[in-house]
């Protein structure tokens, strides 16, 4: 496979660029090689700058679940844009997709929009400790929450990717008002909330952490976590950036049954635009500045091209429920799959599997948590990695993340897969 033009950018990039990208898990440094550079993408597929093809599941790190290119959010973008790019007030559409959002996740009273993932979680904390007046939270080792200086302590994704986990910039001061506990280990919260009584302000959890790979809570987890809280009066944070929407219509919170105090949103919501959210009950968004003394603001927050994306995104979610059902189904039949080939491989891998979002882990050991995803085989898997490029499907470019599926995704693609991640393990097992 010639790519050539990749190389040739990626070169160039790294004069202008540091490491010659935008976002550390796409410089391919935990699987080897060069990043492919990628010039057009149309239902599941992409293709890169040399023309080549890909099946893919990465689908823009999750948003992308009604496929690449989706006619009614390209169409409703186009119609934005005629408009202006950019107001800097308060537009009707801010209004729609907050109630629409609020309708769709009932433990989100109120929502303030802001521009990404990490924005959100960042403001969720800090409304969070000015609702409480407390100033430790708990955060679980190998959730990602986005690169706020609090939270890159045992962090997930591209920080372990990059061997980074705690990375340099943050002060002793802002670590050490964070608190670690492995996932799936209610009796390390008790032991926290123990030794700083009256001091934990929050909690924040990737309900299904999607970055350390796909982790499934055991039964019982998420329900203790929200006894604990609803006890100490610790806000619950579900940081729902990656689960919220394509779980379900009310995330994973609806798919577990549990309530947090505050949800923290972007992905689908913004239909592939650049946006994130957080919200939750009223008496604890009624913090935020103007109403209350919590200040947090953003000139491009509710920027009116991304309340397009989402708009037109949430409705289609909301009107169709049978979009989860197609998932699940896709993602029955290639998880399926994959067992059936280790099983005829006798390879003792681990295969999780939630609705749309899926995980190859290159382990014998089953994961519950950070600890038990970090025994998996990274240079097997980067053997894999560039054997299913080979073979025309692009994954995640890291072990540490979860695969997503799209609707766009054909039952003859999942063949493809399967037929790919067949040869492709007989490459990584050499």
């Amino acid at each position: 496979m010639d790519n050539n033009k990749s190389v040739a950018l990626f070169s160039k990039a790294q004069h202008s660029i540091p490491g010659g990208v935008n976002s550390p898990v796409r410089a391919f440094k935990s699987v080897g090689g060069t990043p492919l550079f990628i010039k057009g993408a149309e239902g599941a597929y992409m293709i890169d700058e040399n023309d080549n093809k890909y099946i893919e599941l990465i689908n823009s790190w999750g948003p992308m679940i009604l496929g690449h290119a989706n006619p009614d959010i390209t169409a409703a973008v186009q119609e934005a844009v005629n408009n202006s790019l950019s107001f800097g007030a308060p537009t009707a559409k801010e209004i729609d997709i907050a109630e629409l959002i609020c309708e769709m996740v009932p433990s989100i009273e109120k929502v303030r929009m802001v521009n990404s993932g990490t924005e959100a979680t960042m403001s969720a904390i800090r409304v969070a400790r000015g609702y409480t007046g407390r100033d430790k939270f708990i955060k679980i080792e190998g959730c990602y929450h986005g690169h706020g200086d609090s939270f890159l302590i045992a962090a997930g994704s591209g920080a372990v990717t990059m061997g980074v986990p705690n990375s340099p910039g943050v002060t002793e001061g802002t670590a050490k008002d964070t608190l670690l506990a492995p996932y799936n280990d209610v009796e390390a919260i008790e032991k926290l909330v123990a030794e700083n009584k009256g001091e934990v302000a929050a909690l924040i959890i990737e309900p299904v952490p999607g970055n350390m790979g796909l982790v499934i809570p055991n039964e019982g987890y998420l329900q203790s976590l929200r006894t604990i809280c609803d006890r100490e009066g610790i806000v619950l944070i579900f940081d729902e950036v990656m689960t919220g929407f394509r779980l379900a219509k009310g995330g994973a919170q609806e798919v577990f049954g549990v309530t947090p105090d505050m949800t923290t949103l972007g992905k689908i919501i913004g239909g592939g635009m650049p946006v994130g959210a957080y919200g939750g009950k009223k008496e604890i968004m009624e913090y935020v500045a103007p109403a209350g003394p919590v200040y947090q603001a953003g000139t491009l927050s509710g920027n009116p091209v991304a309340m397009a994306a989402g708009l037109t995104m949430l409705n289609y979610l909301n009107d169709h429920p049978e979009v989860y059902t197609e998932l699940a189904q896709k993602g029955e039949k290639l998880a399926q799959g994959i067992k059936e080939i280790l099983d005829a491989k006798q390879l003792p891998y681990q295969v999780t599997l939630l609705g749309s979002m899926i995980c190859i882990f290159f382990t014998a050991e089953k994961v519950e948590n950070f600890a038990d995803a970090q025994t998996t085989d990274t240079e097997k898997f980067g053997k894999f990695f560039h054997a299913m490029l080979d073979n025309g499907v692009y994954l995640p470019p890291s072990q540490y993340e979860s695969w997503f599926m799209s609707v766009a995704l054909t039952e003859e693609n999942i063949d493809s897969i399967l037929k790919a991640i067949d040869k492709s393990l007989d490459v990584a097992n050499q």
